[in-house]
C-alpha cells in the first residue's frame, strides 16, 4: 500500500463520488469504487495515485477488501433511487434501494473497521436532502436516507475513534437528477442545481477539518435554487 493517506470512494465512476475522488486525489492514494470498470479506469486515468475497484458492492465479501489494511478515509457516495407513489412501489423496489444504500453501506464499513481504526479514519456518508424531509413520489429514497443517516449516528457512538460526517446535498446536477426531472416532468437545469465539484468541496472541508473538529453533519442547497 502507498504510504500516502488512503481514501476509498464508492460510486467514483462518476457525478459526486468522481468528483470527491479528484478533490482528494492530490493528497490521498484514491482507491475507486463502482461497477463500472471502463469508467472507473478512466477517473484513476486523470489523478496522480488511484486505482479502479470494480465490486457489485450489494456482495462484497472480506476477500475484496484484503489488501487493505489501512484506510484514512471512507467515502460512501453509491446510491439509486427510485421515484414512485407508495401505491405503485411493489416491495422489490423497497428491498433494492434499502439493499444499495444502506445494508451496502453498513457491510462495507463493517469490513472495512480493522483498516479505519488502525488509521483512525473518517467516514462519510453523502446522503441527500431526502434524509432531511420526505415528499411525496420518494417514500422508498427518504426511507433508505433516514435509515443511513441512523446508522452514521450510530457508528459515530459506538466508534469514538473514527470521524463519521454525513453530507447532505440538495439537487446536484448528476445524471441521476436528470432522471429525477425527467419523472417530474421538468427540464434539467443544471444552472439551478449544485455542481458535483461544490458538493465534493463541502466534503473535503469536513475531511480536512483540524484534529480537534469533528463535522458531524453538512447541509449544502443550491443558492436561488429547489429546497428539495
Amino acid at each position: 500500500m502507498s504510504e500516502r493517506a488512503t481514501a476509498l470512494v464508492t460510486g467514483a465512476s462518476r457525478g459526486i463520488g468522481a468528483a470527491v475522488a479528484r478533490a482528494l486525489a492530490p493528497t490521498h492514494h484514491v482507491i475507486l469504487g463502482g461497477r463500472d470498470e471502463r469508467a472507473l479506469a478512466a477517473v484513476a486515468a486523470e489523478l496522480p495515485d488511484a486505482r479502479p475497484w470494480p465490486v457489485e458492492l450489494t456482495r462484497v465479501t472480506e476477500a475484496d477488501v484484503a489488501d487493505i489494511e489501512r484506510l484514512d478515509v471512507l467515502v460512501h457516495s453509491a446510491g439509486i433511487g427510485v421515484l414512485g407513489r407508495i401505491a405503485d412501489q411493489p416491495a422489490d423496489v423497497w428491498r433494492r434501494t434499502m439493499e444499495v444504500n444502506v445494508v451496502a453501506v453498513a457491510e462495507l464499513t463493517r469490513l472495512l473497521l480493522p483498516a479505519l481504526r488502525r488509521a483512525g479514519g473518517h467516514v462519510v456518508c453523502v446522503n441527500s436532502g431526502s434524509g432531511q424531509r420526505a415528499n411525496p413520489d420518494w417514500a422508498s429514497y427518504a426511507a433508505s436516507k433516514f435509515a443511513l443517516k441512523a446508522f452514521a449516528d450510530a457508528l459515530r457512538l459506538e466508534e469514538p475513534r473514527l470521524r463519521v460526517t454525513t453530507v447532505y446535498p440538495g439537487r446536484t446536477a448528476t445524471d441521476m437528477q436528470r432522471g429525477v426531472r425527467e419523472y417530474e416532468g421538468g427540464a434539467f437545469e443544471p444552472g439551478k442545481y449544485l455542481t458535483p465539484e461544490t458538493v465534493a468541496r463541502a466534503l473535503l472541508a469536513a475531511v480536512e477539518a483540524g484534529p480537534d473538529a469533528h463535522l458531524t453533519e453538512l447541509t449544502v442547497r443550491p443558492r436561488g435554487g429547489p429546497v428539495n
